[in-house]
């Protein structure tokens, strides 16, 4: 029994923000999840731990196999699904994934020794705001996965070590649907996450240098690109 992520855990991004027989549409006519990464959705989905849906899996294999990053961050391993999902469509890329969480840390090491035959993935663990002010690598792909409502507090460090052209993409960032509603709408327990998020659509969606664009996948991606070498994001 996984004792990390309660059954009471944050729902919103259970709830789709696109018609259901449309997501209904999409999980069943994709290509699904094979093998191994089909064994970890399942364990995700019995142990109610959030990894992406299968209409993200699809466009991310889509995103790996077109654009093939070399070097790719992940902020929120969980058991190291995304990760290992990356790896097999990036077969070429270096991931470097982090987490804070001991209980995952723990599964997410467990699935790299038998699923990394590559040895593409390395494991920082930790509070992604002290690991990253001290990574010095640049990255062409960023996946942020983490605490929503620290989304807009990580940027701009991932910005500083994202290559010019690289991408960002942040999850969950619909939150169910909540984000398009007054915040008085929005129950008490969730509106550090919404002023989080709404902060994050004010620094990006019209940043001068930076190609941002919402995608209605899953609960909501936020897709941004680098377009000159130093970006500052408004306060």
């Amino acid at each position: 029994m996984v004792q990390s992520y309660s059954k009471n855990a944050n729902h919103n991004m259970r709830r789709p923000v696109v018609k259901e027989e449309v997501v209904r549409y999409m999980r069943t006519r994709q290509k699904g999840n094979e093998g191994y990464l089909a064994e970890l959705e399942a364990f995700a989905h019995r142990e109610n731990i959030p990894i992406i849906p299968q209409e993200t899996v699809a466009y991310f294999r889509f995103l790996m196999q077109t654009m093939q990053p070399k070097k790719i961050l992940e902020i929120g391993t969980a058991i190291g699904f995304s990760a290992l999902l990356m790896a097999e469509n990036a077969p070429q890329s270096k991931i470097t994934t982090i987490d804070r969480n001991e209980e995952m840390i723990g599964f997410a090491k467990e699935n790299f020794a038998k699923y990394d035959s590559r040895n593409q993935i390395r494991l920082l663990e930790g509070d992604a705001a002290d690991i990253l002010s001290r990574l010095k690598e640049t990255y062409d792909f960023v996946f942020m996965d983490s605490a929503k409502s620290k989304y807009i507090v990580f940027l701009p460090e991932v910005l500083e070590r994202l290559a010019v052209g690289g991408v960002v993409v942040l999850d969950d960032v619909f939150q169910g649907g909540d984000i398009a509603r007054p915040i008085e709408e929005v129950r008490r327990g969730q509106r550090t996450i919404y002023r989080g998020l709404q902060r994050l659509f004010d620094a990006t969606l019209k940043h001068p240098n930076l190609t941002a664009t919402l995608v209605p996948l899953g609960d909501g991606l936020l897709m941004i690109r680098k377009n000159i070498p130093e970006i500052k994001l408004a306060d």
